[in-house]
């Protein structure tokens, strides 16, 4: 259908004459009639088909026919990125470009004081037109400083890119200032259940345009090289050796990526460009602008420049990396082949990425042409998704890549529990201890061990002293009776238990036969002191070596103590008893007195 067979404004259709457009679209030829008879129109239809001329025509149209109020803002177009708000405005002052009574405005920020300034001015003056990012018309209005009071046309266009970026709430926001009898238009790539959800909310009884949604146009020649990341480059130098250089989009998803890529390009002395949001808005429309006028043939950008960006004659586009949603991957190759023109789209589709490239066949609903690596460049890899531990195919790339690392672990794990010197069974065979990995379990036996052998130490010296008194001679000295008593009931305590495990087989029938249990006892505890001897006399030593290390108190305090010492030993050796680990320590100290003496 011709432009002409619609009722549009002449003003309108002689603009269109002008720009030498003759035909609509589909989405144009739907959507036009609806909004000029006031219905709201909820479009839905894949990027590069004209969805702008589908909204700005019919509502340029009504708006210089007349009927609206004069000084306010009248429409209202929402845009999800500077580029595009920018992009809409262009084609607004082409459309517009023989309405006199016609004014737009584009809000967005990352602009100085002076832009700032224009917008207040033109809102409070009235715009007729106002195309706006919801970030930045929204402080406008928080501030007071718009009216739209009086708007009768709120347009959303790129609604799921809006919904993408967080401006839900945004948009709800601004929308409450409408009044009930404005007319809605929403246009967007795709159908989720939350521009539903909006449509339901914000439209009453809207017209459904659906065309096509979400594929690629026909004239798209898609291909893709399945290589290595390291391959990518050398595939870039070997496609540019080949062809035009001219009119070449290359997208990544990373703005570091970006960089990288545009400045290897620029080593090998090719005229390219970066697009990112490091850059600032005057730094991005100057770049937009270089490569709209070919003063650049290549520009490397992120995904700000896949939605809703009309540059005309782009040849060629350039998937560095695989898109990880079907979706992105329509709208990167939609700049290209526009307006029934013909373009290429590439895409660099690594190991790592089989996955996510086999996913967006699926949705393509048909199998994308695999191009030979150049011969210069190796082997390349099998066009086969890499697998996680349980043997399926990874539709996350993020989940993928932990996999990998959960199982590194795990062969680490396995690594660090092998022995190193072969493995348990090997060492078994050999007659070796395997010792434990757990130096926790280490130390928890080496205490074990040192309070045994000090519960040992202790009971020895009680069972020590508790001998003598036996031998029928006790200490008449200083020190309180109450403590001989003390260390008789602690060992007579503890001796049971001790003696039990002990006991001979004719010790425990003399004990059945009711004798004398505690004559029993005593007996047998000098027997097992004569036994023990030779292991409490190196106990009895090695005390002693720890008490010569400390300082004695004073000369008289060590002269007290072997004088009274001494008729205990010479008691001992009267009675034919071995020497006991009290006189073995009584004469080394009285020698290292002695030795102090001599020095």
């Amino acid at each position: 259908m011709r432009f002409e067979e619609l009722n549009l404004n002449d003003n309108v259709l002689d603009a269109l004459y002008d720009m030498r457009f003759d035909t609509c679209t589909p989405i144009q030829e739907k959507c036009i009639p609806e909004i000029l008879e006031g219905h709201d129109v909820l479009g839905v239809a894949q990027t590069g088909t004209g969805k702008t001329a589908a909204y700005l025509l019919p509502i340029l149209s009504k708006l210089d026919d007349g009927g609206y109020p004069a000084d306010t803002i009248n429409c209202v177009v929402m845009s999800p990125t500077r580029e595009l708000a920018q992009q809409i405005d262009q084609a607004m002052q082409g459309f517009g470009y023989y309405l006199n009574n016609v004014s737009s405005l584009a809000i967005y920020g990352g602009n100085d004081g002076n832009r700032y300034d224009q917008e207040l001015k033109s809102l409070h003056l009235g715009a007729d037109v106002i195309i706006a990012t919801p970030g930045r018309l929204l402080s406008h209005l928080t501030l007071g400083n718009a009216d739209f009071s009086k708007v009768s046309f709120f347009v959303l266009d790129e609604a799921d890119r809006m919904l993408d970026m967080g401006f839900y709430d945004d948009i709800m926001k601004i929308a409450r200032e409408l009044p009930p009898t404005c007319q809605v238009i929403m246009f967007s790539a795709t159908m989720p259940e939350k521009i539903e959800e909006m449509a339901r909310t914000l439209m009453k009884n809207p017209v459904e345009v659906k065309i096509a949604v979400s594929k690629p146009a026909e004239k798209v020649r898609q291909s893709a090289y399945v290589c290595y990341e390291a391959q990518k480059m050398g595939i870039i130098k070997d496609i540019f050796k080949k062809g035009d250089l001219k009119r070449v989009i290359i997208f990544s998803g990373k703005k570091q990526k970006v960089k990288a890529i545009n400045h290897a390009l620029l080593l090998q002395h090719i005229n390219s460009g970066e697009m990112h949001s490091d850059l600032e808005q005057a730094q991005r429309d100057e770049m937009l602008h270089k490569f709209k006028s070919g003063q650049i043939d290549v520009l490397v950008a992120t995904d700000i420049v896949a939605r809703g960006i009309d540059i005309d004659d782009v040849a060629m586009v350039i998937n560095f990396d695989v898109p990880r949603d079907a979706e992105d991957y329509v709208h990167r190759i939609g700049r290209t082949a526009r307006a029934d023109r013909d373009g290429n789209a590439i895409t660099f589709v690594s190991d790592e990425e089989v996955g996510y490239f086999k996913q967006i066949e699926k949705f393509l609903e048909k199998e994308v042409t695999k191009v030979p690596l150049p011969e210069n460049l190796g082997e390349a890899p099998e066009y086969v998704a890499v697998k996680n531990r349980q043997g399926k195919g990874r539709s996350n790339g993020q989940h993928g890549k932990g996999e990998r690392r959960d199982g590194n672990r795990s062969d680490n794990r396995r690594r660090k529990e092998q022995p190193k010197n072969g493995n348990a069974l090997e060492q078994a065979a050999q007659g070796k201890e395997e010792k434990p990995s757990n130096n926790r379990r280490n130390n928890n036996r080496h205490r074990r061990q040192t309070s045994e052998q000090g519960a040992q130490t202790v009971m020895q010296g009680v069972e020590n002293k508790n001998a003598q008194h036996e031998g029928g001679q006790r200490q008449a000295d200083n020190q309180p009776r109450h403590r001989d008593r003390n260390a008789q009931g602690q060992q007579e305590r503890r001796a049971p238990r001790k003696d039990n495990r002990s006991q001979r087989p004719e010790q425990q029938g003399t004990l059945q036969e009711g004798g004398n249990n505690q004559q029993h006892k005593r007996k047998h505890r000098r027997q097992e002191n004569a036994n023990r001897q030779p292991d409490a006399e190196r106990q009895g030593n090695q005390q002693q070596r720890n008490r010569n290390n400390r300082k004695p108190r004073n000369a008289e305090q060590q002269q007290q103590k072997a004088a009274e010492a001494r008729p205990v030993a010479a008691k001992k050796s009267a009675d034919g008893n071995k020497e006991s680990t009290v006189g073995s320590i009584i004469k080394k100290s009285i020698n290292w007195l002695k030795s102090l003496g001599k020095k």
